[in-house]
């Protein structure tokens, strides 16, 4: 189907790669106890989906960058059909913490620096292939929840505008960003949870929900499955967002 993401190589000849980055010691922020069980978690998971995982551990937003490039630049792109891209660290509105940030203005990487290493102008390897980025981490200090009225009255729609017609004869012309599907931990300016022995709640449901459903369910839908796991936990909610998926993407596992 022209709807879904193809897997154009057989899977002995698919160099499938993901990129995981996790901060766990920092110089100035407490250390994120149980993120080693997160790695160890979606490691598995990854190499499951048929993916060589590329891990990282305790870097500053400069290496972190750095590392990025270097992995958008690896020749396997070439002949996998996808990649998936893996934060963990403590984080803020502006982006993830380094392991020599202070808070919110010193060593933070800007989620920004993500879409543009993989776009289609600096990664071309990955042009039209689905870009899965997953974060965890903390997006502010709120608490995810707040005691609401029934008897709120519903948010008017806002008016719609159609929009001006467009021609464009260019013959190579493509988005500067496609194909991304992302998932947050949480919502903007709210804290993600983590407990120190099992690792965060956010890795442990997607974890589960991809074993369980990655066989029969898109990536958008398996995120779906992931926010609705906290229906009935209302301190966090896992926030899609920056999705740019031009079709369906199927892992296929196994094929």
């Amino acid at each position: 189907s022209l709807q879904i993401y193809p897997i154009h190589l057989p899977r002995e000849m698919r160099t499938r790669r993901a990129l995981l980055i996790c901060n766990i010691e920092f110089e100035h922020l407490s250390r994120r106890n149980g993120a080693e069980v997160d790695v160890e978690g979606m490691t598995k998971l990854l190499e499951g989906l048929d993916y060589t995982v590329d891990i990282h551990r305790n870097l500053t937003s400069q290496e972190m960058a750095a590392v990025m490039k270097d992995f958008a630049n690896r020749k396997e792109h070439l002949t996998s059909d996808s990649t998936f891209l893996v934060f963990m660290s403590h984080g803020v509105r502006a982006g993830l913490c380094g392991t020599k940030s202070r808070g919110g203005t010193t060593d933070i990487l800007s989620l920004d620096t993500i879409y543009k290493e993989f776009n289609n102008k600096h990664c071309q390897a990955l042009l039209g292939k689905p870009k899965v980025v997953i974060i965890q981490a903390c997006r502010g200090g709120r608490a995810g929840s707040v005691m609401v009225s029934d008897s709120a009255d519903p948010a008017m729609p806002a008016p719609s505008s159609s929009p001006a017609g467009l021609e464009d004869d260019a013959v190579c012309e493509v988005h500067l960003e496609s194909d991304f599907a992302t998932l947050h931990s949480s919502t903007p300016d709210t804290v993600s949870w983590r407990n120190p022995v099992t690792g965060s709640l956010f890795i442990q449901c997607l974890i589960e929900q991809f074993r369980n459903h990655a066989w029969n369910s898109d990536i958008q839908e398996l995120f779906r499955k992931v926010q609705y796991s906290f229906g009935k936990f209302p301190r966090q909610l896992p926030a899609q967002e920056r999705v740019t998926m031009l079709r369906k993407f199927y892992l296929f596992p196994g094929c």
